[in-house]
This record gives structure tokens, sequence and C-alpha cells, in this order.
């Protein structure tokens, strides 16, 4: 079972790094919840490939960083009826 968590963080990692998808984009591609995306990403990956976690953490980071873009496209979108 453990084998198949650190497989599924790995590959979640990757796809984010590959893609810079949000955490909610990489939840809806696995079929997973946000929490199950964000525990994988902050405590597995860390464990089964820390290489990788420092690589996500930056995508991650950068996400966070523009967050507030996004939301505020969002609710342009919202009011324009795009």
């Amino acid at each position: 079972m453990k084998d198949n968590l650190g497989e599924r963080a790995c590959e979640i990692a990757a796809y984010i790094i590959d893609t810079g998808a949000t955490v909610r984009a990489a939840a809806k591609h696995f079929g997973v919840s946000k929490s199950t995306v964000h525990k994988d990403l902050s405590e597995r990956v860390v464990i089964y490939n820390p290489a990788l976690y420092g690589q996500v953490r930056r995508v991650l980071e950068l996400n966070k960083a523009e967050r507030h873009i996004r939301g505020g496209l969002a609710t342009r979108r919202k009011y324009k009826g795009v």
C-alpha cells in the first residue's frame, strides 16, 4: 500500500512540475481530493523522492504567489459573463 502512495505522490509531483498545474487542477486530473494532493506533496514526496520535492515546492510557491491574480480574473469573468 505504501508503495502505491509513494508512486502516486511522485506521479502527481511530476505532473505539477511538467505542466505548472495548481493543486486543484492536479486533483481533478488524478481523480483525488485537494487534501490528498496536498498531503502527497507536502509529506509523502519528501520521503520517497527529496529531489522531486524541491522542484515541486518551487512550482507550488509560484502558484501560491499568483493565486490572487487568478482569483481576480475569475471574478472578472464572472461579472462580464464570459
